[in-house]
């Protein structure tokens, strides 16, 4: 295997993380306006992911970071094609992320609750373009001869790019559910079980036509059994949702994020960004990788960091492990 396979792995790999941890972290967000019942509910639902939520966002800057340098002209192609809608995800994190440092600075019920309408739309957004921009990936975009995207915003918005963003917003805001159910205790986490079953039918129905389409326009053996694990985990996580088996649940709503993924790069490789316009004009992990030398470098570099940082995010979720309720709120007065 080339090192510019074994590069294209890796950032399905961080690609992967990001979205198995950020996803639930954007579920619980879209939840404080659809689960929470009041200020303390909501209170509980941030804390569920306050130690960790800017921890899960470093997966994305490794990605991004691993695609700059890894395959700069695909890193280059996305991000002037894609500038828009990524431009609004950036802006949704930046300001996702004032929204949970400055929501608790004053008492005022207006400040309170506009942070809290920012945390709500800044997930839900995000969440939602996501599944828009791979989807687009994986169909195929208007790149020419130059390597350069010549389409426009309205390309994007086309009905298989929809459904998959679609898809990762209830698959996230399932995931977020189960997560508040098995991070919490009390009336809050019956009811995010109870949400969590309803979300996650709507999910199946939605991921089992996305999944479907994709394997019949892209799809090759691999990434069949790839779907089929994804489908089994989907439903797996169901069924131990409703049996009140929450962390099963949410082991299986994971695999179902990682099968996913994993099928999505398994249609997508030996492109990086396939050419709708023609076939020879597409990005591929050959034509749009850095020099050998660069990512020998890239792979040491990576060698020793990644272990570290994996240590640490771990320790972190070992920490804050433990389950709260509303009981562990502090009157703000």
């Amino acid at each position: 295997m080339e090192l510019h396979d074994v590069w294209f792995v890796l950032i399905a790999v961080l690609w992967t993380g990001y979205f198995f941890l950020e996803g639930f972290d954007f579920g619980v967000g879209i939840l404080t306006k659809l689960l929470a019942r009041g200020r303390t509910e909501r209170r509980v639902l941030i804390n569920t992911i306050g130690p960790v939520w800017d921890g899960n966002e470093v997966w994305l800057l490794s990605a991004g970071g691993a695609t700059f340098a890894a395959f700069p002209d695909w890193y280059a192609t996305l991000f002037s094609g894609f500038y828009l809608p990524l431009l609004l995800i950036l802006l949704c994190l930046i300001v996702r992320g004032v929204a949970f440092e400055y929501r608790h600075k004053r008492e005022e019920e207006r400040w309170q609750t506009n942070w809290e309408h920012a945390i709500f739309w800044t997930s839900l957004l995000p969440a939602l373009l996501w599944g828009v921009a791979f989807g687009n990936i994986v169909r195929g975009v208007k790149i020419d001869g130059q390597m350069e995207y010549v389409g426009t915003v309205l390309d994007l918005l086309n009905p298989y790019a929809l459904l998959g963003g679609l898809v990762t917003l209830t698959l996230f805001t399932f995931h977020g559910a189960v997560f508040v159910s098995l991070k919490t205790v009390g009336d809050i986490r019956q009811r995010a079980r109870a949400l969590a079953l309803k979300l996650g039918l709507l999910t199946a129905a939605l991921a089992l036509g996305f999944l479907i389409w994709t394997q019949a326009a892209h799809g090759d053996g691999k990434s069949l059994v790839a779907m089929v694990v994804a489908v089994l985990a989907l439903v797996g996580a169901i069924v131990a949702i409703k049996a009140g088996r929450e962390g099963w649940s949410f082991a299986l709503s994971g695999v179902t994020i990682v099968a996913a993924v994993a099928m999505l790069f398994l249609t997508l490789f030996p492109n990086v960004m396939p050419s709708t316009l023609n076939e020879e004009w597409s990005l591929t992990v050959t034509n749009a990788s850095s020099s050998p030398y660069t990512l020998k470098i890239m792979t040491w570099c990576a060698g020793i960091a990644t272990p570290m940082v994996l240590l640490y995010q771990g320790w972190t979720y070992w920490v804050f492990r433990k389950r709260i309720g509303t009981q562990h709120i502090v009157d703000a007065h």
